[in-house]
């Protein structure tokens, strides 16, 4: 099979017609194919004169080598076929966590026969959509079960998005069993795949229901509450349900918990368990109409029906030596309560699948290094995120409103009392506050120079009514607990830090491929 790169096609062209392509285009004999398929598609809007689609095109045909030298932009390409080996297993692994890292797991582990054992300190996910429902109509925040804790992870509230820095061939693994679980088919070939908060919650119960069905448990609203240990090495696992209290006997436990179980990292802490400080981000989340941001980013091109909810991302690097950049950018989606410890406020962003809603908004961020943290601690990072968000939370009026401004009052230094054609989406409500009530002055500072600076490249993102909503302070894990090449714990055996909240991924296709990769190891150990 070839792959053939670079090929461009108008906004109205007819997608079911690939060999179309083939035959016209790349001049291919019709006779010669065998089969085609679209592997990659993304819009190219540089010239806003001439918005288009880049796609790359899978191609088997007789003759492939010849081809290969004749077509410009062609390479070999080979699937990836990653393989599970059946292990027998006399004690059942366990996970902590079923967010992307816990549930990528938990899968391979009960693909290879293991019977793995997940504890999840959250809901089901139906259950969970009520309790954050009910928080932003108002109702009182659930500590175990909200944005941040229950079946999916962060990740189920959020735009599902599947970009990714790192390069693993597990990739493609991941995108075809989460199609295989209901996500769309498009995530297989779009350049920017997301799947969205709505699709996403029916795609995390079918792959909890596949992992049972291999003879996987998943117990929710079960709390890790720590382990046992001997000559160095994971013995037993104890955690708490409505039930009471509970012990695992086990041998191999994958802890996934995520960014934002801080109670699990100062536990591990006072057991001594090897962690470390890590640079991080804290900031803003802000809003534009979605309208404004399709015209922007497409000229006249913004509203063709070929042509979804535009998207950005952001970077600049200022003269103060910090950058500020633009995160989990949610095209056509809503601001939402992320709060997960009483007292303390939150936001994040989340998109549906079709990212219809009125406003889009990203997070806008600036960078922080342990140097910042005015301690060596090793959870320095996060008794600093702490305190922004207890400030953010007496900003709001200590009931959970998000303090908001407009961007044309944060650059100006003053405040209205209303908000322009930009409505703010968070709920349950928010405050007229400037972010100098809850963020350090270096933030605000660089914030202000970084939204200027934006604006010269995106038109009307330093708009005026465009609204700044805080605080965001959950964009990655302020932890790492370190581990060594086997990916195990530098201070426990057949402990295993793993994805996101223990540093080592950073959105849902990194910590799903780092789920996989640390139950490989465990299989290696079995």
């Amino acid at each position: 099979m070839i792959r053939v790169n670079n090929i461009k096609v108008p906004l109205g062209f007819d997608f079911s017609n690939l060999k179309g392509i083939c035959t016209g285009q790349l001049k291919i004999p019709e006779k010669s194919l065998i089969s085609v398929k679209l592997s990659k598609k993304s819009v190219d809007a540089r010239r806003k004169s001439d918005v288009h689609f880049i796609i790359s095109l899978d191609i088997s045909a007789k003759g492939e080598q010849k081809l290969l030298k004749q077509l410009k932009n062609a390479v070999p390409v080979e699937e990836f076929n990653y393989k599970i080996p059946r292990v027998n297993a006399e004690k059942s692994p366990v996970i902590v966590g079923f967010g992307p890292a816990g549930m990528f797991a938990a899968l391979v582990l009960a693909m290879a026969g293991v019977k793995p054992i997940v504890l999840e300190r959250g809901q089901d996910v139906d259950s969970r959509v009520k309790s954050v429902e009910n928080f932003q109509n108002g109702g009182k925040l659930n500590p175990e079960s909200n944005v941040q804790f229950g079946e999916g992870g962060a990740g189920t509230f959020s735009d599902g998005k599947l970009t990714t820095g790192i390069k693993d061939k597990r990739i493609q693994t991941v995108l075809k069993w989460l199609v295989e679980f209901g996500a769309p088919d498009e995530i297989l070939y779009l350049a920017k795949p997301h799947i969205g908060t709505d699709k996403l919650r029916d795609t995390v119960k079918n792959l909890r229901k596949r992992v049972i069905e291999l003879g996987g448990e998943v117990r929710f609203g079960a709390k890790f509450d720590g382990y046992t240990a001997e000559n160095g090495c994971i013995t037993s696992v104890s955690y708490s349900d409505s039930q009471g209290s509970h012990s695992i006997e086990t041998d191999n436990v994958i802890l996934a918990t995520g960014h934002s179980a801080r109670d699990i990292f100062e536990m591990l802490y006072e057991k001594n368990v090897d962690m470390s400080q890590k640079n991080f981000a804290v900031g803003v989340r802000i809003e534009h109409l979605r309208e404004d941001i399709d015209r922007a980013m497409y000229g006249d091109f913004a509203g063709n029906p070929a042509l979804k909810a535009a998207d950005y991302k952001l970077a600049v690097h200022l003269p103060n030596g910090r950058a500020v950049y633009t995160f989990c950018m949610c095209p056509g989606g809503e601001v939402v309560a992320a709060s997960s410890e009483e007292g303390r406020l939150a936001v994040n962003g989340m998109s549906c699948f079709a990212r219809n809603a009125v406003n889009s908004n990203s997070a806008l961020l600036v960078n922080v290094t342990p140097e910042d943290f005015g301690s060596e601690h090793p959870l320095a990072g996060m008794y600093f995120q702490r305190e922004i968000e207890e400030k953010a939370f007496i900003a709001g009026g200590s009931d959970y409103s998000a303090p908001a401004v407009l961007v044309g009052d944060f650059l100006e230094n003053r405040l209205s009392a209303e908000f322009g054609k930009v409505k703010p989406s968070y709920r349950p409500k928010v405050k007229f506050t400037m972010p100098s009530e809850y963020l350090p002055d270096f933030v605000c500072s660089s914030l202000k120079s970084g939204i200027v600076e934006m604006g010269r490249k995106i038109k009307g993102f330093d708009n005026e009514d465009a609204v700044l909503t805080g605080v965001e302070s959950r964009s990655s894990s302020p932890v790492r607990i370190n581990r060594n090449e086997e990916l195990q714990s530098l201070s426990v055996g057949g402990l295993f830090p793993c994805g996101e909240g223990a540093g080592y991924a950073g959105g849902i296709i990194s910590a799903a491929v780092d789920g996989m990769k640390c139950a490989e190891a465990v299989l290696q150990r079995l």
